[in-house]
């Protein structure tokens, strides 16, 4: 039983696999939707890329699938096509990973979609978009993070070239395609026009880098290069202190004034007295403070710069954001029973006072949910009127569970959902 939360009601057929996809869907699922998650017989990929408590629960899917319900369908086969229109007919929202080509070959592009449900909200996250020449190329966040500038962003932080240490392209896009999703909700619900939507991770991440890093880039003629120099400025990294590490930014005047009096500097003249003079300074600035910030412990930083009402916090590793006292205060984590065990998960980060979202159950086996959606199929199929030409009747037999651990994840029988590996 799905919770009240601020989607409770939608219906969404989820055709996508890795992570951009399967992120936007899992949040969706989180604020009560019925997600239906279609897979191949092979599974979603990332079901094997990480450890897990069994063969087919990785820790990465487990996350990105929590509260969703698995099919498996054999698009390949004329059952699997037809349980798929039935699926769609009773959906609110359609979403895949799939190239357009791909997705077109299959017969599931938005036409055929909406001639379905003409009310659907139909969702297509790519890597690139349809309007450009790269549009059929494969997508992977290494590469998207290359090519909106990324890794040349950090070399001028870091002096190497690199990415950022998490998969930033395909959740940015994953949010970007949870929003345009809900926008175009919004308006079937005043409107009742369903309609299509392109969400696309090369462009989501242009727009993403160039909020500050455009810049002087951005007028015509260009006042100065595309780049935001504070936050490339190599100086700019946690402060070592006598003990530790710590992260601060005295950064208004406001703060840098309560700094300066607090902590007497000998640099710390006229010369650097307002924003702008630091600013046109910056790298200079944060090495200045970074000599400064080894005078003393880190806990003794923590409680000067927090009584001023300086931004400062410890430097943490991910483990210590499972016992952290405030994630813990604010019942950030929530524990779900599955049948591969106890799953910790960090809960919905946004907060309703009507609707609260909540995390509804655990990512679902391969398969586990075939039986019972089918069967709800055959249920509505004989309570309204069906268009025999436009959907078959449902094989039980060519849609059944899969013994996830019976199944290779490296076999390219079946059509993959994702955006990066598809036989389609």
């Amino acid at each position: 039983m799905k919770h009240p939360g601020p989607l409770s009601g939608v219906r969404v057929v989820d055709l996508t696999a890795m992570v951009m996809g399967p992120y936007c869907t899992q949040i969706m699922a989180d604020m009560g939707a019925d997600v239906v998650k279609i897979e191949p017989p092979a599974g979603d990929n990332t079901r094997y890329i990480s450890v897990g408590p069994e063969p087919g629960m990785g820790g990465v899917f487990v996350n990105v699938n929590r509260g969703k319900r698995s099919v498996v369908l054999d698009l390949r086969s004329d059952e699997g096509v037809a349980a798929l229109r039935e699926l769609i007919a009773d959906a609110d929202v359609f979403v895949h990973s799939m190239r357009a080509t791909a997705i077109a070959h299959l017969g599931f592009g938005y036409d055929e979609v909406a001639a379905l449900n003409p009310s659907i909200v139909y969702t297509n996250c790519y890597g690139y978009g349809r309007g450009g020449p790269d549009s059929n190329l494969t997508a992977y966040d290494d590469t998207i993070q290359a090519e909106c500038g990324l890794p040349s962003v950090q070399e001028q932080l870091t002096g190497e070239s690199g990415y950022v240490g998490t998969i930033i392209a395909d959740k940015v896009a994953g949010l970007t395609a949870l929003y345009a999703t809900i926008m175009a909700l919004f308006h079937r619900e005043r409107t009742g026009e369903g309609q299509e939507v392109e969400v696309a991770m090369f462009e989501t991440m242009a727009a993403f880098m160039l909020v500050e890093h455009g810049n002087g880039a951005m007028f015509t003629p260009p006042l100065g290069p595309a780049v935001y120099p504070r936050v490339v400025a190599p100086n700019r990294k946690p402060y070592r202190t006598k003990d530790g590490r710590i992260a601060a930014l005295v950064y208004n005047d406001k703060q840098w004034s309560a700094f300066v009096d607090a902590v007497k500097p000998p640099w710390a003249g006229e010369h650097f007295a307002t924003l702008a003079q630091r600013a046109a300074r910056i790298d200079e600035v944060y090495r200045l403070l970074g000599d400064t910030f080894l005078e003393r412990t880190t806990q003794e930083w923590l409680d000067l710069l927090r009584s001023h009402d300086i931004p400062a916090a410890p430097v943490r590793t991910l483990d210590e954001l499972f016992e952290n006292p405030h994630l813990e205060e604010v019942g950030f984590f929530e524990e779900v029973e599955s049948p591969y065990g106890t799953v910790r998960f960090p809960g919905p980060p946004a907060w309703f006072s009507r609707t609260p979202g909540r995390i509804s159950g655990p990512a679902p086996r391969l398969g586990a949910d075939t039986d019972e959606i089918i069967d709800d199929l055959r249920v509505a199929a004989a309570v309204r009127p069906v268009d025999a030409a436009a959907v078959r009747p449902v094989d039980a037999a060519a849609v059944r569970p899969v013994d996830a651990a019976a199944v290779r994840h490296e076999d390219t029988a079946a059509v993959r959902f994702d955006n990066i590996e598809r036989d389609a």
